[in-house]
């Protein structure tokens, strides 16, 4: 039972160690500057134990008196193992704790000084502190602690150590006896000087071992950080991409179906020619002020904005109410296009927030932009829906916006796919979905679609739709089923180069 019982302290012992610092923790080692220091440290620690032992022995009685050459052996054999407390913290533990037995059996008036006791103090601290294996660690300090004790045993119950005690003992004056008196307190300073280093010690190794954890997580949030800020920057850099391919492409293949048919009407027609040039110049304009409202709000962010130049000429972004707009500028490019909404009651597309009008927007130009460039179509139709699931239905409200066009390819426009990778980034950045492709199965000749859905919230009773202050208010309607209004705007476009040059739709079908 005893066996059992002791087995069972020591595993409790160190379970409640590892809780304080891991035992497979090792601490670092603190640097050459810091063993220098350690060095320095025991030379003066040797010199004061010297210098208090001769100040003491002056005032001992000749008898008591301890010879010169054996106090100052004594005092630098156990100090002297101190400057390797902190690179070899279990060999000096040892090295003092022999020294310490041994000076006190052989001179014990020196082991009555304080920087004596302190030494061994320190190497017990030093031991706790900074061994790199808890087990080894506490192994030593049981077999030491066990030694001292038995030190202390044998010193209290020695024939000539009692002699000399009950020698300088005074007369008992009450109920315990003087030598007992002794005996507890002298076992009560040790329990205090031994078990204090312990405890400081381990507590020293288990504030380094928290302090090295704040820094390990400070250097991980510090890298997250910086992740975060690196990610920051390519999703920006992502998002003026996608606006400026969509406002660059969209009014420069305005621009040049435009400049093209211009220079065919040139001579058979001036009026049309100068009129498709005055196309051209709204287009530029439009385009460099959509691109100088995009590059002012990177300018605005690191400068004061007080200059003409650092205020830029900003404006409010598109949304799906300049539709209108796009589809006339559509039209004066080549291709007339039919504009439907198809609105569930009580989510109108006057609700959509302006983030998701803005993409919806973007979609719709990038859309067209590839129906100029890419298909020979003359017209296209756009489609703006809200809807929401049937009755109690589990499933959000969304709203979609999709461009059909009934043309075909042409051969030799193939551009680098960004525009479509900016619509399905777009999609992706709303949670949505997006649809690009030929309208029928069987090849592109039937035409080109692209949808995009986006997933909408409901608006509560006078609520908003989607986020705080993105939209207008929301107009209720009544009634089942899905009220359609039809803008039936269709933007007439004026005359294409094909039709100015037959032939050449000729060679391109």
């Amino acid at each position: 039972m005893r066996v059992l019982s002791v087995r069972n302290a020591w595993r409790s012992l160190l379970r409640r160690d590892n809780e304080a610092a891991p035992s497979d923790w090792e601490r670092p080692a603190p640097g050459p500057a810091a063993y220098r220091l350690d060095v320095m440290a025991a030379l003066l620690w040797c010199a004061v134990g010297v210098l208090s032992w001769y100040l003491t022995d002056q005032a001992s009685d000749a008898d008591e008196r301890v010879v010169w050459w054996q106090a100052l052996v004594c005092f630098a054999v156990i100090t002297l193992p101190l400057a390797t407390r902190r690179r070899f913290p279990l060999t000096s533990l040892l090295l003092v704790s022999a020294a310490f037995l041994v000076i006190g059996l052989v001179v014990p008036l020196i082991g009555l000084q304080i920087v004596y006791q302190a030494a061994y103090f320190a190497s017990l601290y030093s031991a706790a502190a900074w061994a790199k294996e808890s087990r080894a660690f506490w192994v030593c300090a049981a077999l030491v602690l066990g030694v001292m004790f038995t030190w202390v045993i044998l010193n209290l119950t020695l024939a000539s150590s009692v002699e000399r005690l009950l020698r300088n003992l005074p007369e008992q004056h009450g109920p315990v006896p003087p030598l007992l008196s002794m005996s507890l307190y002298s076992l009560a300073m040790n329990v205090a000087f031994f078990g204090g280093a312990l405890y400081f010690g381990r507590r020293a190794r288990a504030g380094a071992w928290q302090r090295e954890t704040l820094e390990v997580q400070a250097e991980q949030l510090r890298v997250q950080s910086q992740e975060l800020a690196r990610r920051a920057v390519v999703d920006e850099r992502l998002r003026i991409a996608r606006e400026l391919h969509d406002v660059v492409a969209h009014h420069i293949s305005a621009v040049g179906v435009q400049a093209a048919a211009a220079r065919r009407t040139q001579a058979k027609s001036p009026d049309t020619s100068a009129r498709l040039l005055g196309q051209i110049e709204d287009s530029s304009r439009q385009a460099l002020a959509e691109t100088r409202a995009l590059l002012g709000v990177l300018r605005t962010d690191t400068s004061t904005g007080s200059g003409p130049d650092e205020r830029g000429e900003r404006s409010p972004e598109p949304g799906l109410g300049d539709l209108e707009g796009l589809l006339d500028r559509s039209a004066q490019a080549g291709v007339s296009v039919t504009l439907s909404r198809v609105e569930e009651p009580g989510l109108t597309l006057d609700a959509v927030p302006r983030s998701l009008g803005l993409s919806l927007y973007r979609v719709v130009q990038e859309a067209l932009s590839n129906v100029r460039r890419h298909s020979t179509a003359t017209s296209a139709t756009v489609v703006l829906r809200t809807g929401a699931p049937a009755g109690d239905a589990a499933g959000e409200a969304w709203v979609e916006a999709e461009v059909l066009d009934n043309g075909r390819p042409r051969r030799g426009t193939s551009g680098g796919g960004f525009g479509e990778r900016g619509i399905r980034e777009r999609a992706a950045l709303h949670h949505g979905e997006a649809e690009i492709g030929p309208r029928t199965a069987g090849g592109p000749g039937g035409g080109y679609r692209v949808r995009v859905r986006f997933p909408l919230q409901r608006p509560t009773a006078g609520g908003r739709a989607g986020d705080a202050g993105g939209g207008q208010a929301v107009g209720a309607q009544a009634g089942g089923g899905q009220a359609v209004r039809a803008v039936e705007s269709e933007r007439q476009a004026p005359t294409p180069p094909e039709a100015i040059h037959p032939q050449r739709q000729a060679k391109q079908a």
